[in-house]
């Protein structure tokens, strides 16, 4: 525009970056507090990361609870919210991008709609995870691996096990194939573009499912940190989203890997 003024069509696209950012927000503000209060759990995320012993060594609390219906259920939610904080913002990238090529588009007018079904079916993805987990999680309880009220390995072997082989998985062919295409939104939205609410909803699953494969493992090291403990929820948050915006993410996933499979072995070895 002249004399630096702003049209009509800027302020719109400013809007709808503006809606849907807002939007990423709420959404991680409210699943950030639901996990921080640990709705339906016997404690909340602050009183378990109080409480938190060494790595394999849990506090001991004595039985957890029964598993119900009900309860697996909560445990379900549990995962899921969380998935979303602690997943939500590494998405933004490609969300915010895909809002934008959205507006300059055939489909300007339903921009910020197909923007929210996109991070929807992104979720759901996540959704899907959340329920493995919430399956694993009642597995390894049910066999003494993890001690039920802490949420947490109650072996340092295991834990040793599972920080080599998380670690191990940042150097695999899969790990890189994914984590080229969640740190490359433009390259992923151009190779997968899709039209419509459909399509919007498939594009979602996809990034998710990229998203899934990259960073699966990373979320299992949660069972290692202790699956409400905050420091380990906001810490992977964090390398999640580092990992898909430094200028070299496979050479920063496998100096973590290397890490990692040290910090297993050292556990192995001092237990």
């Amino acid at each position: 525009m002249m004399n630096g003024s702003v049209g009509p069509v800027e302020r719109v696209m400013a809007r709808d970056t503006w809606v849907v950012a807002g939007s990423v927000f709420a959404i991680v503000a409210l699943a950030g507090l639901y996990t921080f209060y640990g709705v339906g759990m016997n404690m909340s995320a602050l009183e378990m990361t109080r409480m938190a012993g060494p790595i394999g060594n849990p506090m001991t609390m004595g039985p957890g609870k029964t598993w119900t219906l009900g309860y697996a259920l909560l445990v379900f939610l549990m995962w899921w919210v969380m998935m979303i904080a602690m997943m939500t913002p590494s998405a933004a990238p490609t969300l915010l991008l895909y809002t934008a090529l959205k507006r300059h588009g055939s489909e300007r007018t339903s921009a910020t709609k197909l923007s929210l079904i996109f991070l929807f079916g992104y979720l759901l993805i996540w959704g899907g995870f959340s329920l493995l987990a919430a399956g694993m999680q009642w597995l390894t309880e049910t066999i003494g691996l993890v001690e039920g009220p802490m949420m947490t390995l109650a072996s340092r072997p295991a834990a040793g096990i599972v920080l080599i082989l998380a670690g191990l998985f940042q150097f695999s062919a899969l790990k890189t194939a994914c984590l080229k295409q969640c740190s490359s939104p433009a390259d992923f939205l151009t190779r997968h573009r899709r039209k419509g609410s459909p399509g919007a909803l498939l594009m979602g699953m996809h990034h998710g499912a990229f998203c899934f494969g990259c960073c699966w493992a990373l979320m299992a090291l949660l069972f290692v940190g202790g699956i409400m403990n905050l420091y380990w929820i906001v810490g992977l948050a964090f390398y999640v989203l580092a990992e898909k915006i430094v200028p070299n993410p496979r050479f920063f996933a496998r100096c973590t890997g290397a890490a990692l499979i040290i910090w297993g072995l050292w556990c192995i070895l001092t237990s």
